[in-house]
C-alpha cells in the first residue's frame, strides 16, 4: 500500500472519532465524509453537513482538522465543504442506521 493511501486510512479512522453533538453518531458512519486524499503533508477532506446551515459546522471543522492533525506526517488540513451530492440517511452505514433507529 502506498504512503499516502495509509496516511489517508488513517485519516479516516481518526475521523471516527469525530462525533455529530445532535445525532452523537461519527461522521464516517453518518456517510458526511466523502473521501480523504493526503498529498504529502497536506491532507484535504471532503465532506458535507446533513443540512445547510448547520450551527456546529464551526465546531466539527475544529474537530476535523484537530483529527486529521493528529496523524503522521499531516501538517495542514483542508476542509472542502460540498452540497452535492446532497446527504441523506441512504449514506449511512448499517452501524449508524441501527444506532438511531433507521430502517431501511
Amino acid at each position: 500500500m502506498a504512503e499516502n493511501e495509509q496516511a489517508e486510512e488513517a485519516v479516516m479512522t481518526a475521523l471516527e472519532g469525530v462525533i455529530d453533538p445532535e445525532l452523537t453518531i461519527d461522521i464516517v458512519n453518518l456517510g458526511l465524509i466523502y473521501g480523504v486524499t493526503v498529498e504529502g503533508n497536506k491532507c484535504t477532506v471532503k465532506m458535507t453537513l446533513t443540512t445547510m446551515g448547520c450551527p456546529l459546522s464551526d465546531m466539527l471543522n475544529d474537530q476535523i482538522t484537530a483529527a486529521a492533525l493528529s496523524v503522521a506526517g499531516v501538517e495542514h488540513c483542508d476542509i472542502d465543504l460540498v452540497w452535492e451530492p446532497a446527504w441523506d440517511m441512504g449514506q449511512m452505514t448499517r452501524y449508524a442506521k441501527v444506532s438511531l433507529g433507521v430502517h431501511g
